[in-house]
């Protein structure tokens, strides 16, 4: 599958991610910790440096060649990582969907940039990946990401309890999800 990089915003680009991406994205991390601790599950410490994210990108990269992730990157035009977006969980068949999970940088809040990046996302995930759905998740009080996925046009499916470790404990999450096509699926 081709994945082609694509500008979004004021210079940024959707991007897939590639292995040369460790350190501006171990750069990224560390820069965006605290801003990303409310809402990611506790990082070991190895995480936030350019070898733990040279490990975790070669898991993605083989978890793309296997067809069940799509990960990418959103790059100023500096090079610099203001946030990923990544498909995980890819099914096929009769299921046909995918898990989304996004994050843009503490100073990319509130320019759209996530919205334009979900958008992007969802067609790439119907015309190329060819999904019928992708599925997100949201903590209850993580208002600003149900904005972005209600924006993009994903609808509230209910309310998991208890549904992901996130900063250290078992945390209740709001489900949504986007129905991309009704074609029948490529069995």
């Amino acid at each position: 599958m081709s994945i082609e990089a694509e500008t979004l915003l004021a210079g940024v680009t959707l991007r897939p991610v590639t292995t040369i991406d460790a350190a501006a994205l171990c750069a990224a991390y560390v820069a965006n910790r605290e801003h990303l601790r409310p809402w990611e599950p506790r990082r070991p410490e190895p995480f936030f440096t350019v070898e733990g994210q040279a490990e975790r990108l070669a898991g993605l990269l083989r978890q793309f060649a296997e067809g069940s992730a799509v990960p990418w990157v959103l790059a100023s035009a500096e090079g610099e990582i203001v946030g990923t977006i990544t498909l995980s969980g890819i099914s096929r068949g009769p299921f046909c969907s995918a898990y989304l999970g996004y994050w843009t940088a503490a100073d990319q809040q509130n320019r759209g940039l996530a919205s334009a990046a979900v958008e992007r996302v969802c067609r790439i995930a119907r015309d190329t990946v060819g999904l019928h759905r992708i599925e997100a998740s949201t903590l209850l009080d993580n208002t600003g990401s149900q904005r972005v996925l209600e924006k993009c046009g994903f609808d509230l499916i209910g309310t998991a309890p208890r549904y992901l470790h996130i900063d250290g404990a078992w945390r209740d999450c709001r489900l949504f999800q986007r129905i991309l096509h009704d074609r029948d699926p490529a069995l």
